[in-house]
């Protein structure tokens, strides 16, 4: 529990209000910035805010779903009062899940093609995203259709999230209408295969078993000054993929040898994997002593850091969420408190 459940419930709702809201602002002004000031947008959300975004999963991810602007988009409509709160069945709820993951995979590459050298296009992305969101809102009750369902992001959160550090007030639901079979927000040590149905668990196991060698993989992958040609587009996807199998293949036969009741850490450890894969890669990156020298650097400063940086980079980053997700003993925490629960 955070201090902040502990004030008065009218002081706390107001709080987190506000943070919300704030963020949201912040990110309408980087949208902005990706059209009218595209250098400055570009480096504001893929070498500033996103590079921040996967420890925030691991460590906090209860604060994330607190104050992501693309939740506060699709929980509009409920807020005004203009949701028709359609339920979405068990079933559907997996297909949602599997159609995020897909939708994650499909993303990401499409970074090295176009995104992360366009604002515009940057822009483009996120708007369509943010249409999505605002439908899925309008058409469905609470998060059922955006933040537990077709979110790209999801997924992630699942994976990286089991361990949370506290569980914090629930910024959005002043109640629980068990909008969705197995609340992510209000489930002890949530992970990928908490889920019910076939399509759960197969979205699951794409995630877990692919998304360290898929990470891996896009790493070693050169960006690219807008898209410019089908064999570029197919470098760029093809890599990422067979990465994803490569890493999908380990995990397939991993869970064959391991004991049912060592399932978890094996989850675990693979998104320990995944979230140091990114961070062995990605700052160095940040300082312009990546796998491609400059290109993701928020401030190149390779002429003025030792050459050992990234291994000592990797290797501290490698300890932390090794040790956080895997070898740490954590109290068995939900994201977020679940409200008092009514009837619908």
């Amino acid at each position: 529990m955070t201090e902040s459940d502990n004030l008065d419930p009218s002081r706390t709702n107001t709080l987190w209000r506000t943070v919300r809201y704030a963020v949201l602002a912040i990110g309408l002004a980087i949208l902005v910035a990706l059209v009218i000031a595209p250098e400055l947008g570009r480096h504001a959300f893929w070498n500033g805010l996103i590079p921040l975004a996967p420890a925030l999963l691991v460590v906090a991810p209860g604060l994330w779903r607190n104050v992501c602007p693309m939740a506060t988009t699709a929980l509009l409509p409920r807020h005004l009062g203009i949701s028709r709160r359609g339920t979405l069945s068990v079933e559907w709820q997996g297909r949602l899940s599997l159609f995020a993951v897909l939708l994650l995979f499909a993303l990401v590459p499409l970074r090295h093609v176009v995104l992360d050298s366009s604002g515009p296009a940057t822009a483009l992305v996120l708007v369509l995203l943010a249409a999505v969101a605002v439908t899925m809102g309008f058409a469905f009750d609470w998060k059922s259709g955006w933040c537990s369902g077709l979110c790209p992001v999801h997924p992630v959160e699942k994976l990286y999230g089991s361990r949370p550090i506290s569980s914090f007030a629930n910024a959005h639901c002043t109640e629980c209408i068990q909008c969705t079979t197995v609340c992510p927000d209000s489930t002890r040590s949530m992970h990928p295969f908490s889920r019910p149905t076939r399509a759960h668990r197969l979205a699951a196991v794409l995630l877990v078993g692919g998304f360290p060698g898929f990470i891996w993989a896009w790493f070693h992958v050169p960006g690219n000054d807008g898209f410019a040609s089908w064999s570029q587009l197919g470098w760029c996807y093809g890599v990422p993929l067979l990465g994803a199998l490569a890493s999908l293949l380990m995990f397939l036969a991993a869970r064959e040898l391991v004991p049912v009741k060592h399932y978890p850490t094996l989850v675990r450890s693979f998104a320990a994997a995944a979230v140091s894969c990114y961070y062995w890669f990605r700052l160095p990156a940040l300082v312009g002593m990546g796998v491609f020298p400059g290109e993701g650097a928020l401030v190149d400063l390779s002429e003025d850091l030792p050459a050992e940086l990234p291994l000592l980079s990797g290797i501290v980053t490698t300890g932390f969420f090794g040790w956080w997700l895997v070898l740490r003993r954590a109290h068995r925490r939900e994201w977020l408190v679940r409200p008092a629960l009514v009837e619908r």
